[in-house]
Parts: C-alpha cells; structure tokens; sequence
C-alpha cells in the first residue's frame, strides 16, 4: 500500500504509524509495569500471600512503618506503631490509623511500597487495608489492621540477605465517593488468626 504513495505521503504515513504505535506503547506501559512490579517485586511492590508462612527462622529483620498522604487529601494519617521486629516467617500485625477532621465524607485508597526494593519480593502481606476503598465520615476516626511476614527465602538472595531493616510505606490519596455517598461505614479487613501483635 505504501508503494502508490509518493514520497511525502509515504512519509507521513511511515511517521504517523511511528506515532500512533507509540502512544499505544506509552498507554500500555502503565499496567505492564505495574503488573511486572507485582509479579517480581520489583519497585518496592509486596507480594500477596494467602496464609502465613510455613517456615520461621531464628533470624530477625526491624520493619518500619512510614505513612504520608497525596497534596489533596485532608485526612489524618499515621502508623500506630513505627516500628516492630519479627523473625523471618513469622507473622505480624500492625495498625495505621485515619482520621478525617473535616465536615465532609472522604474516600480514600492508599498505594505501597517497601524499602529496600530488593526486599519487595519477600515481603508478603497477608491482609492490607490497601486492597479496599476506605469511606471515613465527618470526625471518624479507624484504625487499619496489616498482616504480614517476610520470607525466609530472602536469606538465599544474594542482596536480600544482607538486608537488615524494610520500611513499609502507604500514601492515601482522595477518591471519588461511592454511589452511596459514603453512607456505609469504612470497609476495614477482620483481622487474621494466629498473627502477633507488637507494641
């Protein structure tokens, strides 16, 4: 088909394809690499597990818990606890707490990550607030329960096992409010069997 065109037209076509094939790379990139960082951890994104681990090591790794909101959220937002220290395969229990100070129903979905990247792919979370929209009413305040461990796997990484402390960051962004307007209450997840609960 290019070859009935002449030379302009033949560049212009060529140069349009160029683009219109790079705008679908660009829209598709998004999603593929988010999907890439879930699947390898890479990035800082957990893994999700189903249930705990099956293997507990003696060795210890410190978790710290980070928390910040986007420009345009209102909420307050910060971690019960700002750090805690489990062995490697034992699961643990943390808590973030919200509140909304303001006279308006607020949506809110946080996004993760864990530091060090190379750590991402053996921190599991078990149970994570993260995976659900949260509606807090005018004055409402909750707190959010983690489930979570690290694979002991990580010791066999030639990175990983020289990791000695990970920080499990969220940052809660505003969203648009459910058809309901807010009306139901927050949907927190029940917190799991047989996690510990560290002070």
């Amino acid at each position: 088909m290019l070859r009935k065109l002449n030379p302009k037209q033949r560049t212009v076509a060529v140069l349009a394809s160029v683009v219109l094939t790079m705008g679908a790379l660009g829209f598709a990139s998004v999603p593929l690499y988010d999907l890439f960082c879930r699947v390898t951890g890479y990035g800082g994104t957990t893994q999700q597990a189903d249930a705990g681990s099956e293997t507990i090591l003696d060795r210890t790794m410190n978790v710290r818990f980070d928390a910040s909101l986007s420009s345009n959220m209102s909420w307050e937002f910060k971690p019960v606890q700002t750090q805690m220290t489990v062995r490697l395969g034992e699961t643990g229990l943390a808590f973030y707490e919200a509140y909304n100070p303001t006279d308006r129903p607020i949506a809110g979905q946080a996004s993760y990550n864990v530091f060090p990247f190379t750590a991402g792919e053996y921190f599991a979370k078990i149970d994570c607030f993260c995976f659900t929209e949260q509606v807090l009413q005018p004055g409402e305040r909750i707190q959010m329960p983690v489930t979570f461990y690290v694979d002991p796997e990580i010791i066999d990484d030639p990175d990983g096992k020289f990791v000695e402390e990970i920080t499990l960051s969220y940052t809660f962004y505003e969203i648009d409010l459910p058809e309901d307007g807010g009306a139901q209450a927050s949907l927190t997840p029940e917190q799991p069997a047989k996690a510990t609960e560290y002070n």
